[in-house]
């Protein structure tokens, strides 16, 4: 038989998204090629509210790039890791400290015993996480607390037959809506309203209401996955995760035929001072500020004394603490692979350059159009700044004039800033919190973009219904 008649017996081989490491690298090396395309640029830095240094927006001049070379390009993952330490640093003591918890039995328990609960209402269980999550982010703003609720909520959420997409999605969706809402919230609307000489935390109303239609959109879609997977496991993004398998099989026991689980007396303590630390972790950052090197800190004591209070040794514990460090070392280094974009543009000096295009990109925009512009614009620069404090200080100098220039009220200008900063940052891979909370509930990014797509469409809509009416009603 001749080749031509031979049967074929390969296939045209499906797309797959690479692996997170080479997309990361892919924008690390756009970035440096766009330093030798984009010329430099620098504003002056001053000192903004609260000691904070921010920019004068009046001081823009065009300098000499200073250009990627090999050395640069090969040092911008180290120093991304440096930079992001703090973050790298949190999410391994939230690994450690969760792996101690569950060596002594008491995550099993109250998963036992909530799972029996709630076993017929799952999505009641859901939409009153999604609610307490957002309340809390738009009162405080803590988006990176995401990274505590992950290793708490994932049990208890496979046990109701769900998966770990929905458990991240519940976090991450959740204080996104509320952050990025900021009803109170001193990281983006306290401050952009003080850069912006906006009474502190007025226009209320408006953002109770995008705050009301973004948790709508969330839960929709959050409930509507999990009703499906529920129903037909094999329609679940993890359907073929060996890793999530693990976790069915540990998980999702039927609770109906299993004796009630007691806890011993060290169990019910060990529960106690659990809770103990944890009304310690939100006194810490409502009342003293801590952020996430004091949380960590926080965590390393908690693992200690829970652990020894539980009945573990001091061999036990510290193994517990290795292998919970192995569970989410990838989700710990990505975060600091991300922040290397940033390094490379700021190293580059061409930062304030693209801060600087996209305000006349934004200037040249008709009034009924500018409100929406500002939003793209922010949308857009958040690839590159996900911090929320750290964009505003960078933006909102610059929007806020700009504002008055194109008949924009700077509530409404304030709002933009809000929602393009908020919603992107548990889509883009450059966000480091948002990367090291996927790697703790073991969803790949992949998946995720996956299942958030529709989601952030909805969020879009109803960004710009609330910024077209602000514009429309003249919003101050």
């Amino acid at each position: 038989m001749s080749v031509a008649d031979q049967p074929r017996t390969t296939r045209r081989r499906r797309f797959e998204m690479p692996h997170i490491y080479i997309i990361l690298l892919s924008f690390i090396a756009l970035a440096a090629v766009a330093t030798y395309l984009v010329p430099g640029g620098r504003y002056e830095r001053v000192e903004g509210p609260e000691g904070r240094t921010t920019i004068d927006p009046n001081s823009f001049e065009f300098i000499e790039a200073n250009r990627t070379t090999l050395t640069d390009f090969m040092l911008a993952i180290p120093q991304g890791l440096i930079s992001a330490g703090e973050v790298v640093f949190f999410t391994l003591m939230i690994g450690g400290v969760f792996m101690v918890l569950h060596a002594t039995g008491i995550i099993e328990l109250a998963v036992a015993r909530l799972s029996r609960r709630f076993a017929r209402r799952g999505l009641l269980m859901l939409g009153i996480l999604m609610t307490i999550f957002a309340l809390i982010a738009t009162l405080i703003g803590t988006q990176e607390l995401s990274l505590v609720y992950v290793p708490v909520i994932l049990p208890l959420i496979i046990a109701l037959k769900y998966d770990s997409v929905v458990a991240a999605a519940v976090a991450l969706c959740a204080t996104t809506v509320g952050f990025a809402a900021g009803v109170l919230n001193p990281i983006n609307t306290g401050l952009a309203q003080t850069l912006s000489d906006v009474p502190l935390f007025s226009g209320a109303l408006m953002r109770i209401a995008v705050l009301v239609a973004a948790l709508a959109v969330a839960m929709f879609f959050v409930m509507r996955y999990a009703t499906k997977i529920r129903r037909d496991p094999s329609r679940s993004l993890l359907a073929d995760d060996e890793a999530e398998a693990i976790k069915r099989e540990e998980y999702q026991k039927d609770s109906s035929t299993l004796p009630i689980p007691v806890a011993t007396g060290r169990q019910k303590a060990a529960s106690v001072a659990s809770l103990l630390f944890l009304a310690l972790l939100v006194y810490g950052v409502l009342a003293q500020g801590w952020f996430m090197l004091e949380m960590a800190g926080l965590f390393i004591v908690m693992g200690a004394v829970v652990g020894v209070i539980a009945g573990l040794n001091g061999t036990e514990i510290c193994e517990a603490f290795n292998k919970g460090f192995r569970d989410v070392l990838v989700g710990a280094l990505i975060a600091g692979v991300a922040r290397g974009v940033a390094v490379v543009l700021e190293n580059g000096q061409i930062l304030d350059t693209i801060v600087h295009s996209l305000g006349v990109v934004v200037g040249g925009l008709p009034a009924a159009l500018a409100a929406i512009g500002m939003f793209v614009m922010q949308l857009l620069f958040n690839f590159v700044v996900p911090s929320g404090s750290g964009q505003a200080l960078v933006t909102m100098p610059i929007m806020a004039p700009l504002a008055d220039l194109l008949d924009v009220t700077r509530q409404t200008a304030v709002l933009a800033f809000q929602l393009g900063d908020g919603f992107g940052n548990i889509l883009y891979p450059t966000s480091g919190y948002f990367m090291a909370t996927l790697a703790l509930a073991g969803v790949p990014w992949q998946k995720w973009v996956k299942f958030f797509l529709p989601m952030f469409a909805g969020f879009i809509v109803v960004s710009l219904i609330a910024l077209l009416v602000a514009q429309l009603i003249g919003w101050s």
